[in-house]
């Protein structure tokens, strides 16, 4: 039920006006542009999340329960994932850094017809949390995330 509710605010935040085509990083979310459908996008993020031995905890297809639920939405799914020795460290640097991990990558599509993947950036979860004390663990973070996406992109 957490994750339906996280994965709805997601979705609600992923489709403001604004943040669907943009490069780069605002407010704390990265979104690159994806060269594959979403369907595509999805399977090789979780491709790439499985090689890397990285655990898989969940793909919530948003536009599926939006869609059963009665809501006209655009395709949409949150990718959950981690490695659970590297997220609890910043549990244990502040516990409300919980609400950050396990990783979370939205695959989207904009009403133009593109595809985005969008993540918070790690720099961004950190200073939110206050962790200084783990810069190594974040810029670890900060490559695996860029590893597991950076091919999608155009």
């Amino acid at each position: 039920m957490i994750f339906i509710a996280m994965a709805m605010i997601l979705v609600a935040i992923g489709f403001l006006p604004g943040n669907t085509a943009l490069a780069g990083t605002r407010d704390g979310i990265t979104s690159l542009t994806s060269r594959y459908s979403v369907d595509e996008t999805v399977a090789k993020i979780k491709t790439s999340v499985a090689e890397k031995g990285i655990t898989l905890f969940g793909d919530i297809d948003q536009a599926g329960l939006g869609n059963a639920a009665g809501n006209d939405v655009r395709p949409s799914r949150l990718i959950v994932f981690g490695n659970p020795a590297l997220g609890t460290t910043f549990i244990t640097a502040n516990p409300l850094s919980g609400l950050d991990w396990p990783v979370r990558v939205l695959v989207y599509q904009a009403k133009d017809g593109s595809v985005h993947v969008a993540y918070t950036n790690f720099d961004w979860i950190a200073e939110r949390h206050g962790i200084h004390n783990r810069k190594k663990e974040f810029n670890m973070a900060t490559e695996v995330i860029k590893s597991v996406t950076a091919w999608v992109q155009k």
